[in-house]
């Protein structure tokens, strides 16, 4: 039975059409309510109507409403997300917003809202899911891991959900160790029994997903992102988990993530990387496009290599752009 999840998100307020998703004043406003915004009790009362008039009407100039605050962190804050609110309602989609933010050299909104986007268009792409492994996977694509490798075993944990563990001493009741060079912490790892779970606690990000080869979560992961190159690129692919790169004819790879990005290019051009930095190039996958001619001439009928790598201190942040960005497409995608 398909299910509702990450409801922060605001994806029921967001309307719909065959382009994507599109922003409502309902959707806009619910950003009002995050802590980074939503007035503390000593605010001024220039930051309280502030606050007032972009619930009233969210799509209104603010500018000099703005440079009229009192409190240099409330302006910064505000002019961060407005500078977000104004790019979104510039494009027709947020999709087509997402896309339009990776076309210049630099980003100019907050990576906490590039997130935010990104979550709410995983969301989309895995609507009507009752898969809690692709759930969880999807996750990736939006907060940052905290990675154990050890004995040939991959596990996948929020970071900040470790953080917060690290720090009150909250353990998960059932679930394997995970050392993640902090006082050692015990999750819930995605199992078969505990499934069903996920539903109830999607946002406290509770679970580590096992990536080991030949588990449940690089095949999961592997969905997610055919769904993402769908929804975003207009582009059908098949990707699969492989366990090593064995392809004389090896033209095109793409690292989903900066590190992975480094060691692949590394690897190609034959160079030598240290045993301990292979360690890290936790799991490589094999991409196909469905049709041959949404691929460059030169790459038809050959495959894409992909890579996620852990950093030196144990994190992954996955870049999920880079799959729109650097894949080797016919024609880009509106908006990129």
């Amino acid at each position: 039975m398909p299910q509702d999840f990450w409801a922060s998100t605001g994806f029921a307020a967001l309307g719909r059409t065959a382009e994507g998703l599109v922003a409502t004043d309902a959707w806009l406003t619910r950003f009002a309510a995050r802590p980074e915004l939503e007035p503390p009790p000593e605010a001024g009362p220039r930051e309280r109507e502030l606050h007032a008039r972009f619930i009233a009407e969210p799509r209104a100039d603010l500018a000099a409403a703005l440079d009229a605050l009192e409190d240099a962190d409330a302006r910064h804050n505000w002019a961060q997300f407005l500078r977000f609110r104004d790019r979104v309602l510039a494009h027709p989609t947020l999709e087509a917003c997402y896309l339009s933010l990776f076309g210049a050299r630099d980003v100019d909104i907050s990576p906490v809202f590039v997130d935010a986007l990104a979550q709410v268009i995983v969301r989309a792409a895995l609507d009507g899911t009752a898969d809690a492994w692709l759930a969880r996977a999807g996750e990736l694509l939006f907060r940052k891991q905290r990675v154990s490798v050890e004995g040939g075993q991959v596990l996948a944990a929020d970071a900040a959900t470790i953080e917060i563990y690290a720090q009150t001493g909250g353990f998960g009741a059932v679930g394997k160790l995970l050392r993640a060079e902090l006082p050692e912490v015990k999750m819930d790892v995605l199992n078969r029994e505990n499934a069903p779970f996920y539903w109830m606690r999607d946002e406290l990000y509770g679970f580590a997903l096992d990536l080991t080869p030949d588990r449940e979560g690089p095949a999961a992961f592997a969905r997610v992102l055919e769904r993402w190159v769908a929804r975003l690129a207009g582009v059908r692919v098949a990707i699969e988990p492989v366990a090593q790169i064995r392809d004389e004819r090896w033209r095109w790879h793409v690292g989903l993530d900066v590190d992975s990005s480094a060691l692949l290019d590394a690897i190609y051009r034959g160079e030598t990387v240290a045993p301990r930095d292979l360690e890290r190039l936790v799991l490589l996958f094999r991409l196909a496009f469905a049709d041959p001619a949404d691929a460059i001439a030169e790459m038809a009928g050959r495959p894409v290599y992909l890579g996620l790598a852990v950093h030196p201190d144990r994190t992954l942040k996955v870049k999920p752009q880079n799959l729109l960005v650097n894949l080797p497409l016919s024609h880009r995608p509106q908006g990129a």
